[in-house]
């Protein structure tokens, strides 16, 4: 069964602890994580920092990067594109050998959190023996399986699932409203009250699901 994972790794066991030793409010978030060869991650990350250059200089000179460029720059985050090249053993076990993809990646000064697919659960079981194998603190604080239901595929309950989807046929999210949430509760048979804690429920999973992986705790 297809399965996602969130799992936090220390930074001082993975990538760019040397930037975040020069920078300590960097913040970097994933846009895309990809393998190339067997030795080297290529990720698009957005950056934040109080200090922009200093960003730049201490990226140069880490030793976890390869090559490093500056893709853009909006609303003061830098987007990145990079090679790592040293401390990514793990991720690289995931893309090679578990067949796992890293869907987010978010990164502090203390810790990176990841988000992955696994085609299965059994090629998780690899990734935590290829962890103990090499002593690497690999921390798994969620898991959730897929399965052959729709609304599993975002993390929904399918009581939460069907609401959002009538919900949105009704235009109960359009501009200005089509239908109000009394009549999609009566149609639905629930109160209100009950409904709008669904959606609101609903919402908040569509969002930690869809936008990525969430600061760590």
């Amino acid at each position: 069964m297809p399965t996602i994972v969130w799992g936090d790794l220390p930074t001082s066991e993975f990538a760019l602890q040397e930037t975040f030793d020069a920078v300590p409010d960097a913040v970097f978030e994933s846009e895309q994580v990809v393998q190339n060869g067997n030795d080297v991650v290529m990720p698009m990350l957005w950056a934040r920092a109080g200090d922009p250059d200093e960003l730049d200089v201490a990226l140069e000179n880490d030793s976890s990067v390869g090559e490093v460029s500056k893709l853009a720059e909006l609303d003061g985050e830098v987007l990145y594109r990079m090679e790592w090249v040293r401390q990514v053993e793990l991720v690289l076990q995931m893309m090679l050998n578990s067949n796992g993809s890293v869907l987010d990646a978010y990164g502090n000064s203390e810790r990176w959190r990841l988000r992955i697919f696994y085609p299965d659960r059994e090629e998780l079981s690899q990734t935590n023996e290829f962890c103990e194998e090499h002593d690497l603190p690999f921390e798994v604080r969620r898991v959730r399986d897929m399965d052959s239901e729709p609304a599993s595929r975002y993390g929904l309950t399918n009581e939460q699932y069907e609401s959002l989807k009538r919900a949105w046929e009704a235009g109960y999210f359009d501009v200005p409203r089509e239908t109000g949430i009394e009549e999609l509760a009566e149609e639905l048979d629930i109160s209100h009250q009950a409904l709008s804690e669904r959606l609101r429920r609903g919402h908040n999973t569509l969002v930690e699901n869809m936008l990525g992986v969430s600061v760590p705790e």
